[in-house]
């Protein structure tokens, strides 16, 4: 039966529709916020995933170019593979609610978020967050409390909830934050040196608009949502667990305290394969294979319960570090010899290279989304090949956490990248991850930071970025510990990472994932206040050290740029009928040319000299004669009655005799010849055009 559901959200109506299309989807509804209308349907498999030991839950949002009145380029014409922007709404769909499924739910689950219509001031991406916590909070899909999300601009030194197009493009702060009613979810944040409280009272102020949200869907469940299924539980055999605790605890409790990642993984290794040998041993091996799920399943329990265990109740971490320090630090750039500029990070087995190009301005990125943006100047891109956690299996191209990791480090620079106009290049910046044990990404926006500087890119500050974890009691969640600087183990058996970067004045980038129900303000203030401190002594003892400013000059093999600005109205000439004149200039000169529409000329050429002539080409075609105007020329023809002299741009001016000096001229031949090179002063232009010149003034300043 359809039924409509209205609500405000930061001024404006927002509608929950359901019952009226995709009935045979699990959970379906349809958000309208304005004139943006996002489609969100929810299935669910009936049988568990076999062979599986994680909830197979896939969200997919789908832009769709009809949206915004925009038909798909290509042959095909229709819509490929989905935008980096998709992808990493996805991904902020995906985390907020990836927690609130039930642990042992191992069946297919797909989220799909259809973005039907567009209003530039209304989010779809918000829409499509509350969008799936409605849609499956209606549905029979086991699934937890409601969450809901909305975005945060800071505009004039004010926090605005889910800002129109018009205060986006002045704000200081792009922010998304999903929550439950009692505690923050999820945090995305793009952000100009925002200060921690002001970033956290952003947050605050987010969370009073979600919890309304969710109060909204709740009530909406509580009217026509369906009874929730049963499901297959994949709860560990308490019985084996107990078993594998009483006779190898000990033994994990010491073996995972290995400091070095390999000799970890292979003693958790052996004692895997002692577990398997003690109960083939005690029950057979057929009992012990029919065991086996629950016997993997329940090492897995142990090691994390003994990670927990340790840094819980004594304080202490896998590596022997204490909570608040951060692993061995090094760096050095200038590592590659051709390239523009290049940087390695290391922090303990973590280790990034990161490779920066600088290119034209045509070379920048073009986006095909929904959004405004039609291009990108700075690029980032994250690669993380398998030999970096020791895996032996073929790359397969950047998937969707290597897009979410470039995308945070790129955030965390975007801020520091000087303008168009101080720096006309193009740049692109590329993190290899060499070898990992937590804190790519962050180790990325370090090293990135030192190869920009080492490129000569003139970026406003340098920018560090840091990780904390958390590890909270079960029993009592009120009683955790934060951890500096998490290694992989800590990522995997921990409840949090909580990911910042900035520059000692603020912070650019923020990426929150959480596998508990949620976290405390106070927790986020702690996180915030720790990850300073961890900023600012990797900036001011490894970093700056090595190099404290950008390079004063750009790399000998990165194009140099020569820029001017042309007249609009010439800039048909520059480039010719069908481009025969910009190809001239560009054969005679082996330069590249950009002209933007608003007549800014860039010549980009590794030879300063031949730059130079391109420019010097271009502007004496653009040359606008005015009268009045002095100019350089050449003497083209002799008549009886005068000269004609090209002064630049396709211009011909008459110097006749009389103004060619102060005294008495005969003949013009007695005074220029063909080819000679005069300085003339435009006196007139007709009605027709024509152009008159004069040497006698100029004579007469001279004199």
């Amino acid at each position: 039966m359809f039924k409509t559901y209205e609500t405000e959200l930061a001024g404006r109506k927002l509608t929950i529709e359901t019952g009226k299309i995709a009935e045979l989807a699990n959970g379906s509804v349809v958000v309208r916020y304005g004139e943006t209308v996002v489609m969100v349907n929810v299935t669910a498999a009936k049988e568990p995933k076999e062979g599986i030991d994680f909830f197979p839950l896939s969200v997919d949002y789908e832009e769709k170019l009809y949206a915004v009145g925009k038909i798909p380029g290509g042959f095909t014409k229709r819509e490929g593979k989905p935008a980096d922007k998709a992808i990493l709404t996805s991904r902020a769909i995906d985390r907020p609610l990836r927690p609130l499924f039930p642990k042992d739910f191992r069946n297919d689950t797909c989220v799909v978020a259809t973005v039907l219509s567009v209003e530039p001031d209304n989010s779809p991406e918000v829409c499509a967050m509350i969008g799936a916590s409605a849609a499956l909070s209606i549905s029979d899909i086991p699934f937890g409390e409601p969450t809901a999300a909305v975005n945060v601009g800071y505009v004039d030194g004010k926090i605005i909830i889910n800002p129109t197009l018009e205060q986006r493009k002045k704000s200081r702060l792009t922010l998304t934050v999903a929550g439950t009613l009692e505690k923050i979810t999820m945090i995305e944040a793009g952000a100009d040196e925002i200060p921690n409280d002001t970033m956290l009272e952003a947050i605050k102020t987010a969370h009073e608009e979600i919890k309304k949200i969710c109060n909204f869907i709740a009530d909406i469940k509580a009217e026509i949502g369906k009874p929730k299924f049963e499901y297959q539980s994949f709860a560990v055999d308490p019985e084996v667990y107990s078993e594998i605790e009483a006779n190898f605890k000990d033994r994990m409790y010491q073996d995972v305290q290995a400091t070095d990642k390999t000799v970890r993984d292979e003693n958790i290794e052996k004692i895997t394969e002692d577990i398997i040998a003690y109960f083939t041993e005690k029950y057979g091996e057929e009992a012990a294979e029919e065991k086996q799920r629950d016997i993997a399943d329940s090492i897995h329990d142990l090691e994390k319960a003994c990670v927990r265990q340790m840094i819980l109740e004594e304080h202490k971490r896998p590596d022997g570090r204490k909570i608040d320090e951060i692993r061995p630090l090094s760096c050095e750039v200038g590592v590659l010899p051709r390239v523009h500029g290049s940087a390695i990070f290391t922090r303990g087995q973590t280790q990034v290279m990161s490779v920066v190009t600088l290119g034209m301005k045509s070379e920048e990125q073009i986006l095909d989304g929904l959004d405004e943006e039609e291009s990108k100047r700075y690029m980032h891109q994250y690669n993380f090949p398998p030999y970096s956690v020791g895996e032996a299996r073929t790359s397969r191209g950047p998937g969707r956490r290597e897009i979410g990791h470039g995308a945070l480090a790129e955030k965390a620079l975007v801020p520091v990248i000087p303008s168009e106009e101080e720096f006309p290049y193009a740049i692109r910046v590329v993190s290899e991850v060499l070898s990992s044990n937590g804190s790519t990404s962050q180790a990325s926006i370090c090293g990135s930071t030192l190869a920009l500087m080492d490129a000569g890119v003139p970026i406003k500050k340098p920018v560090a970025g840091i990780s904390t974890g958390l590890v909270t009691d079960k029993n009592d969640p009120s009683k955790y510990i934060m951890l500096t600087d998490i290694q992989g183990i800590e990522d995997f058996f921990g409840d949090m990472d909580f990911k910042v970067g900035g520059t000692k004045d603020g912070i650019t980038a923020i990426q929150v994932d959480i596998k508990i129900d949620g976290l405390t303000y106070d927790i986020i203030k702690e996180a915030f206040e720790r990850t300073k401190v961890a900023r600012d002594y990797i900036l001011d003892n490894v970093m700056l050290p090595v190099i404290s400013k950008p390079r004063k000059e750009i790399s000998k093999y990165a194009p140099k740029i020569m820029t001017a600005t042309i007249s609009t109205e010439k800039i048909k000439d520059v480039i010719g009928p069908g481009g025969k004149m910009i190809n001239k200039i560009i054969d005679e000169t082996g330069v590249k040319i950009d002209i933007s529409d608003d007549g800014k000329v860039c010549v980009y050429s590794e030879n300063t000299e031949r730059a130079q002539k391109a420019m010097d080409m271009i502007l004496d075609i653009a040359k606008v004669i005015e009268v009045g105007g002095v100019y350089n020329g050449t003497v083209t023809r002799i008549m009886s009655f005068g000269a004609f002299v090209d002064i630049g741009g396709g211009n011909e001016g008459l110097l006749h005799i009389s103004k060619i000096s102060s005294k008495r001229v005969e003949k013009v031949e007695d005074v220029l010849n063909v080819g000679d090179e005069v300085t003339v002063k435009v006196s007139e232009i007709d009605s027709q055009g024509r152009i008159n010149l004069n040497m006698k003034d100029l004579e007469a300043k001279q004199n």
